[in-house]
């Protein structure tokens, strides 16, 4: 088994990418994302207000086969895009792999290029969780309806909820 494992979103990139690696990098895809929040209370702990995760029937497999290759690899690159959905993506590897911060890096790259590529492994940084927290708040929002009016952002991966006035309220406030 080759030393490093990469990660990346999609199938495509991995055989591209591994192309332009040796022997000793193994390139798979995460397909996306691997966890979603549960559909039970919305995906919300609601005494604690702390988003709950799954990982999907159809992401099973794919969570086992990279738990596989993890373990059997020293170093393990999350190469997912570098907007906030991509750094959720190397967050929730990361947790659902077990993955020990000092054998995990986390690496970008704005084309898929042979210089592009090994100038990321040369540049790694840790998961931005300013970025993950964003990409949380993102999903709350976008949802908020769900919780009647509240809006949930994550401080650090734990929710603080707070409930909005309604639409109607805020016009009515404005005159």
């Amino acid at each position: 088994m080759p030393k490093n494992l990469v990660i990346v979103e999609s199938p495509a990139k991995a055989k591209t990418i591994e192309k332009f690696l040796g022997s000793d990098f193994k390139v798979m895809s995460s397909f996306g994302h691997i966890r979603d929040l549960k559909k039970k209370n919305f995906g919300v702990d609601l005494d604690t207000f702390r988003p709950e995760y799954e990982i999907p029937a159809d992401k099973v497999h794919v969570v086992s086969e990279l738990r596989a290759a993890a373990k059997k690899t020293e170093t393990v690159w999350l190469a997912s895009d570098e907007d906030r959905e991509g750094e959720a993506i190397s967050w929730h590897l990361a947790e659902v792999l077990k993955l020990d911060p000092a054998k995990a890096q986390r690496i970008v790259f704005h084309e898929i290029t042979k210089p592009a590529i090994l100038s990321a492994i040369e540049h790694p940084r840790h998961i931005d969780l300013n970025l993950v927290d964003a990409q949380q708040a993102a999903w709350s929002v976008s949802n908020s309806r769900l919780y009647s009016g509240a809006a949930c952002v994550p401080a650090s991966r734990q929710a603080v909820c707070r409930v909005w006035p309604s639409a109607s309220s805020w016009s009515a406030s404005a005159r």
